[in-house]
């Protein structure tokens, strides 16, 4: 069987986020569970998944058995759970790691611990470190090699999404060979600084205060956005109930 999309990662992500977060509104809506997959906020990428993409991707986790309805006797909209903890045998902190890296891409130790508060509370790094190294050895996530100018690793969930296909695909490409008796072009010449001038490097962005006020505003604003999206998905399924 191929490996889960992008779309069936969203999903399951969201469905393990709203869990943990939001107990009382769980297990999720068909339109509950399209709010939650193109949140504009704690998304990277940010998407604009319609029912039918959802649904096809509820259909193939079913099969998967990553996730079940479960439609309650008070709402006729049928609900979903995720079953990812019990297929996969992971622990409360682990599978809060995963919806992470499964709902914003790469991350580095110190945005897992920040961004996992609400559904784990890690006590320090080490702690967490000591998760993502139990989530390694079972080839559930990586470590990623750092870039020039990166100062952390970073992590990257392995169960899923298109990714990993791109990955395996850069690797099994053949290299084609350089022509018969062809040699590697020589490089072209870089022109020196002239005598006496130094050259100076690229300067570094800095944060400043207002930089970090304004960052600090539009968390707020998105947070609050977030929220608005869980509250309208609420009413509507109040209504359902109510037969509104």
């Amino acid at each position: 069987m191929i490996g889960p999309d992008d779309v069936q990662i969203r999903v399951v992500g969201c469905l393990i986020e709203k869990q943990r977060t939001t107990p009382d509104q769980y297990p999720l809506t068909l339109n509950s569970l399209r709010l939650a997959c193109n949140q504009s906020t704690n998304r990277d990428p940010v998407v604009d998944y319609d029912e039918a993409t959802i649904r096809k991707a509820l259909g193939d986790l079913g099969r998967r058995r990553w996730i079940r309805g479960a439609s309650g006797h008070t709402s006729r909209s049928p609900k979903y759970r995720h079953l990812l903890d019990q297929e996969l045998s992971l622990s409360e902190d682990q599978i809060s790691v995963l919806s992470v890296l499964m709902l914003r891409g790469e991350q580095t130790p110190g945005q897992l611990k920040q961004r996992t508060e609400r559904m784990f509370g890690f006590h320090d790094l080490d702690a967490l470190q000591t998760t993502l190294d139990a989530l390694a050895s079972r080839d559930l996530i990586e470590r990623l090699p750092r870039r020039p100018g990166q100062k952390e690793d970073r992590y990257r969930q392995l169960i899923g999404g298109n990714h990993l296909e791109e990955t395996e695909a850069d690797e099994t490409r053949p290299v084609a060979p350089d022509p018969e008796g062809s040699s590697p072009a020589d490089p072209e010449p870089v022109a020196p600084a002239p005598r006496g001038e130094a050259v100076e490097p690229l300067p570094v962005p800095q944060d400043t205060p207002e930089t970090e006020r304004i960052e600090g505003l539009e968390r707020q604003v998105n947070e609050l956005t977030r929220e608005l999206a869980e509250l309208r998905a609420l009413v509507e399924d109040l209504r359902e109930q109510l037969g509104a």
